[in-house]
């Protein structure tokens, strides 16, 4: 089993290119198959969940044509089969995208109930919701969600709760739905913006994506296009932060800045300089890192999977902080493997509450998810001594060569899967 070996003490220090957003690249994946005609897709990142998601897709038909790393072609006219069982699916939560997809060029559909990172319960209601007000039956018999229509038909949705896979699942039902389709109490992150972009540059007509009610005019039929994926916002403040943890001095490259104005915005509060131009935000941690108060909410609110990392920010900042996580119930798991680096926090229901501490010391540890495992790596980045993270599969379904982008920033970190390696690794790095 791959670990990370990870000797601390280095600030990162240089330039880091961000990839293509994975919450975008899924869905828009998932969204290719609605026409015939061929699609292009740039700036696709290569991590395991879009794998897995264009896997799925080869194994109902789905033709699938790497370019290079980071572009495919793909083409959904050979498309036979719409029931997706993949064992492989089951492993990740936007598998639910692909119910969107078919429900909506073919109006019907049956995909395996999604997993992911075990963070909480991500209730699929909201999707169920929205797929009936456009004239669905939807039920869910021996693990699959199983959705058809004689047609779709537009309709008025008000969702419950601000969610983003039911915004952009629903997006894409409706993108072929007769009539119009309003979506209201919509998600408005970056990743819903794209997904209409690129459904728009197919035919669709879709109005008022990035506000909070969505308005969708129904078109007979989708055709090819050409698209660049949108850089990943939480690729890049989980750099971001790793400048700010290792005292370096980091720009990240290939960004939209206004995408990460929350987490610009809590960095400046602790203490770093945060530099923006067009396309790169610098960050330099100069100074001793301060405390403050963070809530996660949806965009443009602080980003939920950006809480794991500025909490580890926080464990190294001066005085006692409070993060509260309003979004997922489970997402304080990570902590226990963060005491045990010698952080002092503690968890009541949804809230941490954090004493700063002078150091971490290295620590043999678990990534429990995908971001969490990407804090602890921070972590262990600072940390006095050497880390050894386990689990790491689940930090790869979401970062693309993680390992090296540090390495080429400075940072001692290393994949290793022995014990033979580590041993290689601690006389290495002394």
């Amino acid at each position: 089993m791959e670990q990370y070996a990870i000797k601390g003490g280095n600030p990162l220090v240089g330039e880091v290119e961000i990839g293509g957003a994975k919450n975008a690249a899924l869905a828009i994946l998932a969204a290719a198959i609605m026409t015939d005609e061929t699609v292009l897709i740039e700036n696709v990142p290569d991590v395991r969940d879009t794998n897995v998601m264009m896997q799925a897709m080869e194994s109902i038909g789905a033709i699938i044509e790497r370019i290079d790393r980071h572009t495919v072609k793909i083409s959904g006219k050979a498309i036979k089969d719409l029931v997706i069982e993949d064992d492989f699916i089951k492993k990740i939560r936007a598998s639910y995208y692909l119910l969107g997809a078919l429900l909506g060029k073919y109006n019907k559909a049956q995909v395996t109930l999604p997993g992911g990172c075990n963070i909480g319960l991500r209730p699929i209601d909201q999707h169920i919701k929205g797929f009936r007000a456009l004239g669905a039956d939807v039920r869910i018999e021996h693990g699959l969600i199983i959705a058809e229509a004689e047609r779709l038909k537009g309709g008025h949705i008000y969702m419950d709760v601000v969610s983003v896979g039911a915004t952009i699942d629903v997006m894409l039902a409706a993108a072929m739905a007769e009539g119009q389709t309003i979506i209201e109490n919509a998600a408005k992150e970056p990743h819903v913006v794209d997904v209409a972009n690129f459904l728009n540059s197919m035919g669709a007509s879709i109005k008022g994506a990035g506000t909070d009610v969505i308005r969708i005019k129904g078109v007979s039929k989708l055709h090819g296009t050409e698209y660049t994926i949108i850089p990943d916002q939480i690729e890049a403040g989980t750099f971001m932060f790793a400048a700010a943890v290792t005292k370096g001095d980091v720009t990240v490259k290939n960004v939209i800045p206004k995408h990460l104005e929350s987490i610009s915005a809590k960095l400046t509060e602790i203490g770093c300089e945060v530099e923006e131009s067009d396309d790169a935000v610098r960050v330099v941690a100069a100074k001793p890192l301060t405390h403050t108060h963070v809530k996660t909410l949806p965009y443009p609110g602080f980003p939920t999977d950006m809480q794991p990392q500025i909490t580890v920010a926080l464990g190294l900042s001066k005085g006692t902080s409070i993060v509260t996580e309003s979004i997922f119930e489970n997402r304080f798991k990570y902590v226990d493997e963060l005491t045990r680096m010698g952080a002092s926090i503690k968890v009541e229901g949804n809230t941490a509450i954090i004493d700063g501490v002078c150091k971490y010391t290295g620590a043999s540890i678990s990534a429990p998810d995908l971001r969490a495992g990407a804090a602890l790596v921070i972590a262990g980045l600072a940390a006095e001594g050497t880390t050894v993270i386990d689990d790491i599969k689940f930090i790869e379904r979401g970062y693309e060569d993680f390992d090296l982008k540090l390495q080429s920033l400075g940072a001692q970190i290393e994949k290793i899967s022995s014990e033979r390696e580590l041993r290689k690794f601690r006389l290495k790095t002394g």
